[in-house]
């Protein structure tokens, strides 16, 4: 579990006394941009106070992330964008080279910056500079289960707690366990004489084409990568292995939603939206997924150790930055704002609120213990990350790369291509377009 010292949120209060504290009223509106309904609430509270404080207003706009980016692209090509926005480590490259961005003061956020994850800053870093402030960061993926459906198919949190699998293997307790928790419209399971996989009623493991959640988890679990450096590696002996496995659970063992279902865009919250319905039995997801889930289920759900591939049980760990559009009219406003969001003290809402685990070590315990009050233990997603972790993806083109790859993964995973073949064909197609001078 995460322990953090005193010491860096009182540090944290002593740089917002500067920042915000006896600062005079200003008429400047400011507008904010992400993705996470559950984390624009806390920020609501925690800009209220920064408001009172300053007397600068700041409108929080939501993009859902299915539309995110490619809303982002355009809106930054047009110079467009609000005065700070949300991106992640696979597109703030592009927008950094071209200028969009204003890069972070190293003296402004000097002390503030020791509570920040190391791992989260090093995502975020290019030609010597940091280019946003951190605001969450994730542990690693968990096993999110039902525990009403464990209890109608004989098991129990236990039987989930200890899941392996092997794609060299004719059978593993994944997929025993995953076959036991899909029903059919008549109750019977995968393997069944009688099974009809055209009416399932309920799946037992959510297997899909979602990088941050399946993809990276199952390439890792079997001593595969998704990137070195830049370059994409997936498409390695050991790689092909562990997709044709996630492939397999879909179209074969039938234990997981057909792709036609939760590829991007449209399925982006598919898995998400079943689980919460109690059509889902085991949900792979991260600590993004948590607050929708404890606002959306009215069941016992809890959080299990991520299943265990041949090489072990290893999770990708993130990072989320608050980046500065070099568009904005208010800079200083727009640093105020940063700084402000930067400390401990503002994103102690983030945490109080169990929306996402705050970067700022100051605001993590109220995220911790937020969910020791809801009887929840998010422990298995720390405690993965003494596994060591898969490299997060990066790169300066990568929105080009996916744009190139997506679409032929997506037919690998509805069985529209051979596998080995499909992700050659996408992992060679991510290469061309991740080294390509536009």
């Amino acid at each position: 579990m995460i322990r953090r010292a005193l010491s860096a949120a009182l540090v944290a209060v002593a740089v917002i006394a500067t920042l915000v504290g006896c600062s005079t009223s200003t008429s400047a509106h400011l507008t904010l941009r992400l993705w996470d309904p559950q984390v624009a609430k806390a920020y609501r509270v925690s800009l209220a106070t920064f408001e009172k404080r300053t007397g600068i207003h700041v409108d929080v706009v939501v993009v859902p992330y299915a539309d995110y980016f490619s809303q982002l692209r355009v809106d930054v090509a047009a110079r467009t964008v609000d005065d700070v926005f949300w991106t992640n480590a696979t597109n703030f490259r592009s927008y950094a080279s071209s200028g969009a961005l204003r890069a972070v003061s190293s003296s402004q956020f000097a002390s503030q910056s020791a509570s920040w994850p190391r791992a989260v800053m090093s995502q975020y870093m290019a030609d010597g500079k940091l280019w946003g402030v951190p605001q969450i960061t994730d542990p690693g993926i968990g096993l999110l289960y039902n525990a009403k459906l464990l209890a109608a198919a004989g098991l129990t949190p236990a039987d989930v707690s200890s899941l392996t699998w092997d794609p060299a293997a004719a059978d593993d307790s994944l997929r025993r366990v995953a076959r036991a928790l899909t029903t059919d419209s008549a109750g019977r399971h995968p393997g069944d004489s009688d099974f009809d996989s055209t009416r399932i009623s309920q799946y037992g493991f959510g297997a899909a084409d979602d990088l941050n959640a399946v993809v990276l988890q199952f390439l890792a679990g079997n001593g595969a990568s998704w990137q070195t450096g830049d370059r994409f590696t997936f498409a390695s002996p050991a790689g092909i292995q562990s997709l044709s496995y996630v492939v397999d659970l879909i179209n074969r063992d039938h234990v997981a939603p057909p792709a036609s279902d939760t590829n991007a865009p449209a399925g982006g919250d598919f898995l998400l939206n079943q689980f919460t319905q109690g059509k889902l039995a085991l949900f792979p997801t991260g600590a993004y997924n948590l607050a929708n889930i404890a606002e959306g289920a009215d069941f016992t759900w809890g959080v299990a150790p991520l299943p265990a591939g041949p090489a072990g049980a290893i999770s990708v760990t993130n990072g989320v930055i608050l980046a500065a559009s070099a568009a904005s009219d208010h800079r200083s406003e727009q640093s105020r704002l940063l700084g402000w969001l930067g400390s401990a003290s503002g994103q102690l809402a983030i945490g109080a609120s169990g929306s996402a685990l705050p970067a700022s070590a100051g605001a993590q315990d109220a995220y911790l213990a937020y969910w020791t009050r809801q009887s929840v233990d998010i422990s298995p997603m720390l405690d993965v990350l003494a596994n060591g972790t898969i490299q997060a993806p990066q790169g300066t083109h990568y929105a080009a790369a996916a744009a190139a790859m997506g679409p032929l993964l997506d037919e690998v995973f509805m069985a529209r291509r051979a596998p080995a073949a499909g992700i050659r064909a996408a992992q060679d197609a991510a290469n061309r377009a991740i080294t390509a001078v536009p």
